[in-house]
């Protein structure tokens, strides 16, 4: 089997989603071309742009946009030529607006741009092992000032903490309200920010007192799920293939990525980590983490640990989730849910 299968496996498995094809969304005036349109491309491709009329409408120009942006117009029907690389892994949304005898309309389509990376299986040798409390449904985990923070899930049983992971020692603990399922969370510009799963509501605690300073509602409808940063911006996960980029002061979502392995989109992308530069990622249901470009969404790595689950001795225990790194020892610290072990890793190409 080759190396590239083998990861398609141990991190899609059952919640692969390919994509497809083009959607088609055609007036009755012109139409895109797509009888050359590929099923899928990759960003090193271009993709030309030619447009149909069928009822010989006499046309003065088109211009051309993707994802809204413009990138081009021409005179008549002119093709045109677009380069993919600059463009985010996903769906690319085409549009042309054409203006013929006076009036104008627009023609609509889509392709879909996957990646031309394929993914590392990294390595991993665990250093150290520590317990970890079983009541713990680890939601995030983050590093702060040499300290780690753990905060857990369920209603009524959600919080974060402050502990010493090499006695278990809890410093502080913050309950959330039982109305909340907590999830991830992430320190920067010395605030600690807090999400929650369905209930749209994030939380911002002082780093340092660990008081609540404020409560806001998600400005997208989406659920919360994972957080991390790049010491600048927010980077929060929803629970599909995307990963959200956040401005901590204003709370609004910038940008976005798509998540795709090969020519796949990874949905479920969970619990979030900031590694030199990369996004470290669980994967729900899946014992592996995948290594994501934070700027285009390529999983440029994998690391299967599955290897662990033979330590794990509660039979209660869920699924892998809880990624945290400390960048004193430069290593890696993972857990689960209801693990009974949390893992100090060092990872290797």
């Amino acid at each position: 089997m080759k190396k590239y299968n083998f990861l398609f496996i141990i991190l899609l498995g059952t919640i692969l989603s390919n994509c497809g094809g083009a959607k088609k969304e055609n007036n009755s005036l012109f139409t895109f071309d797509t009888a050359h349109f590929k099923e899928q491309y990759q960003p090193q491709e271009s993709i030309e742009l030619n447009l149909l009329n069928p009822n010989s409408k006499e046309v003065d120009s088109v211009v051309y946009f993707v994802n809204d942006a413009k990138i081009s117009s021409a005179k008549g029907l002119g093709k045109i030529s677009f380069e993919l690389k600059n463009q985010k892994l996903g769906y690319q949304n085409l549009k042309a607006i054409i203006y013929y005898e006076g009036e104008n309309t627009e023609a609509t389509d889509r392709v879909e741009l996957v990646s031309n990376v394929e993914p590392k299986l990294l390595k991993y040798t665990v250093v150290n092992t520590f317990a970890h409390d079983t009541a713990s449904f680890t939601e995030g985990l983050e590093f702060h000032n040499d300290t780690l923070f753990e905060s857990t899930g369920q209603k009524g049983n959600s919080y974060f903490r402050k502990y010493d992971y090499k006695t278990g020692k809890v410093y502080k603990q913050t309950n959330l309200d039982a109305k909340y399922f907590g999830e991830g969370i992430t320190f920067v510009n010395n605030k600690l920010y807090q999400l929650t799963w369905q209930e749209k509501t994030g939380f911002v605690y002082n780093a340092t007192t660990l008081k609540l300073e404020k409560t806001f509602t998600y400005k997208k409808d989406i659920e919360g799920w994972g957080m991390t940063n790049d010491g600048k911006y927010i980077y929060q996960t929803d629970g599909t293939e995307k990963i959200w980029k956040m401005d901590p002061a204003s709370l609004e979502m910038i940008d976005y990525i798509n998540v795709y392995s090969g020519n796949a989109k990874i949905k479920s992308i969970n619990e979030l980590e900031w590694i030199n530069g990369k996004i470290y990622s669980n994967v729900w249901q899946k014992d592996a983490i995948a290594v994501v470009n934070p700027t285009n969404g390529s999983v440029e790595g994998v690391l299967d640990m599955s290897g662990l689950r033979k330590f794990i001795k509660n039979p209660t225990a869920e699924v892998l989730n809880g990624i945290a790194y400390n960048p004193k020892t430069k290593t890696i610290f993972v857990t689960g849910k209801n693990w009974d072990k949390l893992f100090e890793i060092k990872v290797s190409e």
